[in-house]
């Protein structure tokens, strides 16, 4: 027995030599500073108090800057040319705008002569207020054209009549058989009306009838505006330019 105990002191000595002492750790703390060298700031979305006709983008970006005049007036032109027919807008005392279809005699470059008959309700209007108003369109493509301007009356005795008119005109008027009111030039219904322009807007479309409904669809998943097309005014000086441009 007293083998056995010599023996155990003996390894618990061992294994308390052999026991690695505890080694004692620190902890260190390391501050960083760090610097902003830029700042990026997302854009701030307009507020509703913000939208106005300067910021509003179906607004602002309305009419098209950036085409040259003489392109603008020669593509005007071209919508005017295709397009034979308007409704012609008079005002009426006591009633307001009335219009009324008419077909283009001629077009002579921003301003405009149709042949009318000179007992109808429009001449009344013209005699109180000269100004009147053009409207083209174009339903197939949406094209679209509107002219602003003053009118001048002249009666059968002005040779640009006799210019004008044709057998389609002369349908009309009809001949009333008495050999004076025969639906030609020398007609004393027979007037002339021509429109000088003083304002001209006019939209034309820049996209096929799928890149329309592309952009219509685009428009309504994004918020953005769609863009199917050139919306173009011309102003008083754009339009003595297309007189002499023609």
């Amino acid at each position: 027995m007293s083998a056995i105990r010599t023996s155990l002191r003996t390894s618990t000595r061992i294994l308390r030599l052999n026991t690695p002492k505890a080694i004692p750790t620190t902890t260190r703390t390391t501050t960083r500073t760090f610097h902003a060298t830029s700042t990026f700031k997302m854009p701030e979305p307009l507020k509703s108090t913000d939208i106005n006709s300067s910021t509003d983008p179906s607004v602002a970006r309305q009419y098209d800057r950036e085409t040259p005049t003489d392109k603008q007036i020669s593509d005007f032109f071209g919508l005017a040319d295709s397009l034979k027919t308007c409704l012609m807008t008079t005002h009426r005392p006591g009633v307001g705008p009335v219009s009324r279809s008419m077909a283009v005699a001629k077009r002579n470059g921003p301003d405009f002569l149709f042949l009318a008959n000179a007992h109808s309700n429009k001449f009344s209007d013209l005699d109180k207020d000269k100004t009147i108003q053009l409207t083209f369109q174009d339903s197939s493509s949406q094209n679209w054209a509107s002219i602003t301007g003053k009118a001048t009356v002249t009666d059968n005795s002005d040779p640009r009549i006799k210019e004008l008119n044709n057998p389609f005109a002369a349908a009309w008027f009809g001949d009333l058989g008495d050999g004076v009111h025969t639906g030609k030039a020398e007609d004393p219904r027979m007037t002339l009306i021509e429109v000088k322009a003083d304002y001209i807007a006019y939209w034309l479309s820049t996209s096929t009838k799928l890149g329309f409904l592309k952009e219509i669809a685009e428009a309504n998943l994004t918020g953005k505006v769609a863009t199917t097309g050139v919306n173009r005014e011309l102003k008083q000086s754009e339009i003595e330019q297309a007189r002499q441009q023609k």
